[in-house]
């Protein structure tokens, strides 16, 4: 295993930054040890413990901001950083244990909090609280990541402050958020906690990983790479898997299909109809499992005494279920909905640079003649209302806007132009 910052793609600065505090955690923790001993054999009797409060000035802070656009690797920083605080050469290593738990999910003492439906609520971050002032079982560090931490409703946001306020000696929270704009993440939580600003990684920095990573030819790798505005994981879904370039190249014919209102219904039709196909086909498979194992649980199958009882007395249980996979599932369709936005907003930004004749390279090198032919016919103001019309889709699709609604509008915008 390389070095746990290794898939960090294109953030050279923030990786300085968090190699520095991961080296100050581990300098606070040999404080801690060394004072121990000092203390001699009269504290033995006593836990191990750290310094009250870790000293900003040394780079390491218990609170942690990671921002930056979808792709730009928030969540990917957070967990290598989580794992070089658990390394036990204080450098994220990724040969010891700590590196190795952490980067595969299985490190006791790193709790990762990934939404599965719209939002976060205030039980799931009260018991994680709770949870996190617990010493950590392997002696270093209580790390607690919540990714998409946007997503945090006021209740939780506020429970979740409440710990960064007053936190236990050895926990650190961790929290991915787009910006710091109060619509993502609350005032008063930003002002507890120290911001890394991620960026775009750039197109040649994300083909390089992709060679080197997952052994993709270099000229796929280019490709995938720019039509994927540096979005890594969505860079690696193009170059290796059919169905998500096939689903691209429907985005993509959307210009040209839009000839009339009909059309432009159309249009927002099958854009949703594929996004809904695409949400269903990642969530039915884990939906199936979990059910299956709830049932197993409660006693399905089983032919003892009171086993039937059991299972009808299970209804609440297999109700919360399904609403948590509904919720799932909405998730999962608005993501695939806007991963479509996002190319359909590239192909306009190409027309655009191309109607101001700007020297940049296209997104989508595969439609850049389609791009040009569009860029001659609405000039550049009318090139900059089309990607306006599908970036105030996205808000409104965020602004929980019913997506149809909000695809029929935006599609209608780009017909009239």
């Amino acid at each position: 295993m390389s070095d746990v910052f290794a898939d960090l793609v294109g953030q050279d600065e923030a990786v300085v930054e968090l190699r520095r505090a991961a080296a100050a955690a581990a300098a606070v923790l040999r404080a801690g040890a060394a004072a121990l001993v000092a203390a001699g054999p009269a504290s033995a009797a006593e836990p191990a413990s750290t310094p009250d409060a870790v000293d900003p000035s040394t780079g390491m802070t218990h609170a942690w901001i990671f921002t930056g656009p979808p792709g730009s690797g928030r969540s990917v920083a957070a967990r290598a950083f989580a794992a070089a605080l658990q390394c036990v050469h204080g450098t994220g290593c990724g040969e010891c244990p700590g590196c190795h738990t952490t980067m595969g999910a299985t490190n006791a003492d790193v709790r990762m909090v990934v939404p599965e439906g719209l939002s976060i609520g205030v039980g799931e971050m009260r018991a994680l609280v709770l949870r996190a002032a617990s010493t950590p079982s392997g002696g270093r560090w209580q790390v607690v990541v919540i990714e998409d931490a946007d997503r945090l409703t006021e209740a939780a946001g506020n429970a979740l402050l409440k710990a960064i306020e007053e936190p236990p000696p050895r926990t650190v929270f961790l929290l991915c958020a787009p910006s710091t704009h109060p619509d993502d993440i609350s005032v008063t939580i930003r002002s507890r906690c120290r911001v890394v600003p991620l960026r775009q990684p750039p197109a040649t920095a994300v083909a390089e990983v992709l060679v080197r990573r997952d052994g993709i030819a270099p000229d796929v790798a280019q490709w995938a790479a720019a039509a994927a505005q540096g979005h890594v994981g969505r860079a690696r879904r193009l170059a290796r898997d059919p169905e998500a370039r096939k689903r691209r190249e429907a985005v993509l014919a959307v210009p040209r299909r839009l000839t009339g209102v009909g059309a432009a219904f159309d249009a927002a039709s099958a854009l949703i109809e594929a996004a809904e196909a695409e949400a269903e086909a990642s969530v039915t498979e884990s939906d199936t499992t979990e059910r299956a194992a709830l049932e197993t649980a409660l006693g399905a199958g089983g032919t003892g005494r009171g086993a039937a009882g059991a299972l009808r007395g299970a209804a609440g249980q297999l109700k919360e279920l399904e609403k948590r996979q509904k919720s799932r599932a909405t998730r999962a369709q608005r993501d695939a909905l806007d991963r479509a936005l996002v190319d359909l907003a590239g192909f306009y930004r190409d027309a655009l640079t191309m109607a101001l004749r700007a020297p940049v390279a296209p997104v989508h090198t595969d439609t850049a003649a389609l791009a040009g032919a569009g860029a001659q016919k609405w000039d550049a103001e009318g090139s900059l209302r089309r990607l306006e019309a599908v970036l105030a889709c996205r808000a409104a699709i965020e602004a929980n806007v019913k997506p149809r609604i909000a695809v029929e509008a935006m599609m209608l915008a780009l017909w009239k132009g």
